[in-house]
């Protein structure tokens, strides 16, 4: 059991004189022209924060030290909230928010994320690298924010209870589940019969640990980096929602760049987001059976149970004309006939 919170003691850490675990580029003997600040809200052992930490490298010496960046991780500069309007406002100049948090200032955003839409990545990576994904980030771009091509992989999210483990629609009665704050996801588990909790995921183990919510959702990876399994009993492999992290940039900052930079900050960013691709896979391919190992259960789930109950909720109707024909159109283009 826990007595300090993580998200305290890393906030005490960002508060000292010196901010350990606050990553960023090598010393450079002069300082930077342009000296940015770059929050996630993801443990530093994630991929995500291994390859930021090497494109941060990688722009410091490409720029000539031109351009440094510095890298909080863990939820150091607040909820995916605080930090979506920080990077708005130019706090911050970085961030990648899952596509269901910024979703909530970009609503198609959330296009990627309906529920038991990709069957797999073969579906994922061209419909997101592709028209589906271009459509996205134009939209994006007219709330005065620029998003990097690439978008990083948050994986396709699993259910872990601290209960019985689910396995079909009919197990989702009732059930406290902690979603992220997006409209969507509330929409979807209130469709399966489930009792939606929205919280930010700083808050998520402890809302597990003091039974606030019985379950929770999220990609294998952040369910081990966050040790979720130590406040939870069962995960079943749902597969229910592909999710990846934009990584974005407040558009006055970017703009501020001479043509150069962006360049060489876009490649980094870029092509650090395609290893992660790899890294992503490559975790998930032995991840099971490490949770295993630290006494998580799981169980297959067959997702036509829950289509069913989507489709006869009204879920897929009703999002298909909130997102628009023609945001819906490119989903069904990529994935098939959903509603």
């Amino acid at each position: 059991m826990r007595t300090i919170s993580r998200r305290a003691v890393l906030q005490a850490m960002a508060a000292a004189p010196v901010a350990g675990a606050v990553l960023g580029t090598p010393h450079i003997a002069r300082a930077a022209q342009f000296q940015f600040k770059y929050g996630n809200n993801l443990p530093l052992s994630h991929p995500l924060n291994k390859r930021s930490q090497e494109f941060a490298e990688r722009i410091a010496k490409d720029s000539g030290g031109r351009v440094e960046i510095k890298i909080f991780p863990d939820n150091q500069l607040g909820g995916d909230t605080d930090m979506l309007a920080q990077v708005r406002n130019g706090g911050i100049t970085f961030f990648t928010p899952s596509a269901l948090v910024i979703a909530t200032l970009v609503p198609v955003a959330a296009i990627s994320a309906v529920g038991f839409a990709f069957s797999g990545y073969d579906q994922v990576w061209p419909a997101m690298d592709g028209a589906l994904g271009a459509h996205v980030r134009d939209a994006i771009a007219k709330v005065g924010l620029h998003t990097f091509e690439k978008i990083w992989d948050n994986g396709f999210r699993q259910m872990t209870t601290s209960g019985k483990p689910i396995q079909a629609a009919a197990d989702m009665a009732g059930l406290k589940i902690r979603v992220p704050v997006s409209p969507l996801s509330i929409s979807m588990f209130k469709g399966l019969g489930s009792s939606p909790v929205s919280l930010q995921f700083s808050e998520v183990y402890s809302s597990l640990q003091t039974k606030i919510v019985d379950a929770q959702e999220n990609p294998l990876p952040i369910i081990q980096v966050a040790k979720l399994y130590e406040v939870q009993k069962s995960c079943t492999l749902s597969n229910h929602i592909w999710d990846g992290f934009w990584f974005i940039a407040n558009g006055r900052a970017w703009n501020s760049l001479p043509p150069d930079l962006q360049g060489i900050v876009g490649t980094a960013i870029n092509e650090s987001g395609m290893q992660q691709r790899g890294d992503i896979k490559a975790l998930n391919d032995g991840i099971v059976a490490d949770l295993k190992s630290k006494g998580l259960a799981f169980n297959a789930a067959d997702p036509e149970s829950f289509r069913t109950k989507l489709r006869d909720a009204g879920f897929y109707a009703d999002w298909k004309t909130r997102f628009g024909a023609e945001a819906w159109g490119l989903l069904e283009g990529a994935v098939g006939k959903l509603a």
